[in-house]
């Protein structure tokens, strides 16, 4: 199935600068078809783990957590920028390629001992993805899975999860 999803990934030269390719997953989001099949792998990566909720890392990794928590009928937990979620929360800065960015959770969402399931769209170099899970540690959570619909295995992000969780999986692999 992945060969037929990277059908749908549009490859941009020379973006966001020269040299790099830009490896856009909105056309799988704009085809009906691939959504579901994007959808079917993501479920199956995630019936590999057992967990009481799936978090969602804002904002692509809203769209699919969702309906993986809708089908697997667990919570749906938010992490966020900063500054966007109305109740207490716990924050985590982390690195980017131009700057740094925070992001959060509420602090009274997810339980300690929970198992948690961390959904994103990308991995790249894992800065979003390590920050989510040191919160998640940080409320006592278990994370049992790391499941991306695409991962850029050359900036190694993977690396830096494992650490966290060694069970990751990606449906599209760059």
């Amino acid at each position: 199935m992945p060969k037929f999803l990277d059908q749908y990934v549009r490859k941009i030269h020379d973006f966001p600068k020269p040299g790099i390719i830009f490896k856009d997953l909105s056309p799988i989001l704009e085809s009906p078809e691939a959504m579901d099949r994007m959808l079917q792998c993501l479920i199956e990566k995630a019936s590999e783990h057992s967990f009481d909720g799936i978090v969602g890392i804002e904002s692509r990794g809203f769209l699919f957590a969702t309906l993986l928590a809708h089908h697997f009928k667990v919570p749906f937990y938010m992490v966020r920028k900063k500054g966007k979620l109305p109740a207490k929360t716990i924050s985590k800065k982390y690195t980017l390629e131009y700057g740094v960015a925070e992001l959060e959770v509420h602090k009274d969402s997810i339980k300690p001992g929970m198992n948690i399931l961390i959904h994103d769209d990308l991995l790249a170099t894992g800065g979003s993805a390590v920050a989510t899970a040191s919160l998640l540690q940080q409320l006592e959570a278990t994370i049992v899975g790391f499941v991306f619909m695409m991962e850029l295995d050359h900036l190694k992000g993977r690396g830096k999860l494992e650490p966290y969780c060694q069970a990751i999986s990606s449906v599209l692999h760059y």
